[in-house]
């Protein structure tokens, strides 16, 4: 007797894992079911039609080579049955059969399974804030909701929009919709940054800085008490600190799993309501898989349980279910979480954990920042790329790595295979020593990102003594008060402008002169050391270290890192 195969979800992983089992086990019965009538689409290309850099809505759905993966596509292109709107609502283990709701009619069916597959995804969190019902306020997870939004901003009515939200897709969305449709867009962000747990505080406000420079306010540390409106439409949003006019909102503050079908079968659940399964993507009940945003897996460098509601990881995972479904053992032993975010002017990416968050996980952590070309320095299509690398100081081991950069290829090939040593426990001398590709027009022949571990052992080995990009804006914006000598060891010809703008606060001498006007430097004040991008200030700070002087820092990333910042020069 053939297999039987039910599985319920068909935007990512449910598709992938069908299709796996048919390909492996052709004599298998499979059932694709979804509540929506569009199935197997790409949803983080969402913001890219709302932006028209996509201009179907149907490319999100199609194959690579250009058909539609609807209901028809699976029944014909896969033998794969499929069952839309419809919602599953009962799942009978000791049986073995699912129950499904016709949501037309509201009528019902109950479905033999030998195995079960739960893609069930996630939900957007919608709070229940005053005026949420109101016309003009969208979640833009969905296709019927991304050709809403985009119809509204094509109508030409809206003047403002407010997202609120600054995570992955919340700023993918803002950047969609102020940079590309011209309309002036506010973030608020319940966080003291936006994409917290993901970024640094520095590259964090990097981010803020670039989104401002295309139209894009963002308002951190911020709540939304309500929405107010007129005629039924949204017009105003309320914060905690001031009210936003907006014709358009959308609601981007995170997701929760559709659990509650699988809590009430019995399977086992996390506190946080996440399926819990083992290496091979079996929940409790060993008929019955799970994956993507509805399951909890391990972090590989913490080893906890973790939670990753992304479409990559969702593919991956409906791969293997697909395959353990037919016979097979494929292991999926966790993840350490990569991702990337494209902005306006810059671009952002990391894997691992940021300081903050390797601190609050008991790690004895420092992070490392460092700014260079991503190709050869001589290469004249080159632009400037900010790492962060996060150490354990104890063992040196490598626990996470960010960075942002005008180029989003460049840096994301700088963060892959970083991200895929995170899980073997590397340490600093296996980055120092990454074997890259060189080649002038793709990288330097010392990587951007070896650099990055030379600098991190320098840190550790205490012969660099860093500053933050947050501890100079500090020190600089209070000058008047604070008791330093800038040192700017860039040559004459680019900084003496600085010396002529500052004169009694910013002191240029080029880094191959120290040595010989050490008596122009103090030797009884804090001195900070700053250059282009932080390689002439460490040279410089150790030859004041040589002659004895201990009281100096080096601007981490140099004055093109601060000038991404925001810092005002």
């Amino acid at each position: 007797m053939a297999k039987r195969v039910i599985v319920i979800g068909a935007v990512a992983l449910g598709p992938k894992a069908a299709s796996r089992c048919k390909r492996l086990m052709p004599d298998a019965e499979v059932t694709l079911i979804d509540q929506s009538s569009r199935i197997s689409y790409g949803g983080c290309g969402i913001p890219y039609f709302i932006s028209d850099e996509v201009k179907k809505v149907t490319e999100l759905q199609a194959t690579p080579y250009g058909t539609v993966r609807n209901e028809q596509f699976f029944e014909t292109h896969k033998n794969i049955k499929v069952i839309t709107n419809c919602r599953a609502t009962q799942i009978n283990r000791e049986a073995k059969t699912v129950t499904v709701q016709q949501l037309t009619d509201g009528s019902s069916v109950t479905l033999p399974y030998d195995s079960l597959v739960l893609a069930l995804g996630s939900s957007p969190n919608k709070p229940l804030l005053p005026g949420i019902e109101l016309q003009g306020i969208s979640t833009a997870t969905t296709l019927d909701e991304a050709e809403y939004i985009k119809s509204t901003l094509t109508e030409k009515s809206v003047s403002h929009t407010v997202v609120v939200g600054g995570g992955f897709i919340g700023l993918e969305l803002a950047v969609a919709i102020g940079e590309k449709w011209k309309i002036p867009t506010s973030i608020v962000e319940i966080a003291p940054q936006i994409l917290p747990n993901f970024l640094s505080s520095s590259f964090a406000r990097m981010a803020q800085h670039d989104m401002r420079s295309q139209n894009i306010t963002v308002y951190t540390d911020e709540k939304v008490l309500r929405f107010e409106g007129a005629d039924g439409r949204v017009s105003k949003v309320v914060t905690n600190k001031r009210e936003i006019l907006a014709e358009l909102v959308v609601m981007s503050a995170g997701v929760h799993p559709n659990t509650d079908i699988a809590k009430d079968a019995g399977l086992a659940v996390s506190e946080k309501g996440l399926l819990v399964v083992d290496e091979y993507l079996c929940t409790s009940d060993p008929n019955i898989y799970a994956g993507g945003d509805c399951v909890t897996i391990t972090n590989q460098i913490t080893q906890k349980p973790g939670w990753y509601p992304l479409g990559s990881m969702a593919n991956r995972q409906g791969r293997i279910i697909g395959t353990n479904i037919a016979g097979g053992k494929t292991r999926f032993n966790g993840a350490v979480g990569a991702w990337g975010v494209k902005l306006c002017l810059l671009n952002a990416a990391g894997a691992g954990l940021t300081l903050d968050v390797a601190l609050r996980e008991g790690f004895d952590a420092v992070s490392v920042q460092i700014l260079q070309a991503d190709k050869a320095h001589f290469y004249p299509a080159k632009t400037s790329m900010s790492l962060e690398l996060v150490i354990d100081k104890k063992d040196r081991r490598v626990l996470g790595i960010q960075g942002i950069s005008p180029a989003g290829d460049a840096l994301t090939a700088r963060i892959n295979p970083v991200a895929a040593l995170l899980s073997h426990k590397v340490d600093v001398d296996e980055i120092s020593n990454l074997e890259v590709l060189y080649s002038p027009p793709f990288a330097s022949a010392m990587d951007i990102v070896n650099a990055l571990g030379n600098v991190a052992d320098n840190i550790l080995s205490g012969r660099y003594k860093p500053m933050t990009l947050e501890a100079f804006d500090s020190a600089w914006m209070n000058r008047e008060k604070e008791d330093f000598y800038l040192l700017d060891t860039r040559s004459r010809d680019m900084g003496a402008a600085f010396a002529e703008k500052f004169p009694h606060d910013w002191h240029n001498i080029p880094q191959d002169e120290i040595e010989a006007r050490l008596a122009e430097i103090p030797a009884d004040k804090p001195v900070i050391i700053t250059c282009s991008s932080g390689l002439r200030a460490y040279e410089a700070q150790l030859v004041l270290t040589h002659a004895g002087r201990d009281n100096t820092k080096a601007v981490l990333g140099g004055l093109t890192a601060s000038a991404r910042f925001g810092t005002t020069l």
